[in-house]
């Protein structure tokens, strides 16, 4: 088994935050673009990674990991030595992983609907998020006052999250209020982030 983290990807995925982590880590990595024109995505090599179809996806010591925010933990927590993630019995770990599953289970499903402009349900309670305002307004919370979601600490939440926010601002899913639009600045601010942008251009 290899230390080295195989990267599965497409620059037109969710693999963009893991990618940021990556090189926030400062970790090497083996990156594997994965073409959804050729269909490699659904293609039998792919699926015996994930049999989702779906990106991003690692491989590390042998071990698969998929979903964006459980890879971004696994990460955080592998290589301590970039600071990522507050350890167990750290008293901002429970902090940490609040925002993550907020993130994942809460934001991301509210954003999502809001640009695919998804009619709303009668039993607000039965979705994750509630309501969309509810949503945002709650998000705001976790990045005020700030600079970041554990205070002075920034950490693998703030990739992933900040990863959400400017992806609500590009599909105009989300509004940049004062709050949002500062913590979506500082993330940019990242020299990790702004070596992925200018990577993509």
């Amino acid at each position: 088994m290899t230390e080295q983290v195989v990267f599965y990807t497409n620059p037109m995925s969710r693999g963009r935050i893991v990618h940021w982590l990556l090189d926030e880590i400062g970790v090497p990595y083996e990156t594997r673009i994965i073409s959804f024109e050729k269909g490699e995505h659904k293609a039998p090599a792919f699926l015996a990674i994930n049999p989702m179809g779906k990106l991003p996806a690692i491989v590390h010591r042998g071990a698969v990991v998929t979903e964006t925010a459980a890879i971004c933990m696994y990460l955080a927590d592998e290589f301590p030595a970039a600071g990522l993630a507050p350890k167990i019995g750290d008293p901002q770990r429970g902090v940490y992983l609040r925002w993550f599953f907020f993130g994942a289970a809460t934001f991301e499903p509210a954003i999502i609907d809001k640009m695919l402009a998804r009619p709303p349900v009668e039993r607000k309670s039965a979705l994750s998020y509630g309501s969309y305002e509810d949503a945002v307004k709650t998000l705001e919370t976790a990045v005020t006052p700030g600079p970041w979601i554990l205070g002075d600490r920034f950490s693998a939440v703030d990739v992933y999250v900040g990863s959400q926010v400017h992806f609500g601002f590009m599909t105009k899913s989300l509004e940049p209020t004062p709050a949002l639009q500062k913590y979506a600045d500082r993330c940019s601010s990242r020299p990790a982030l702004q070596k992925l942008l200018q990577g993509a251009r």
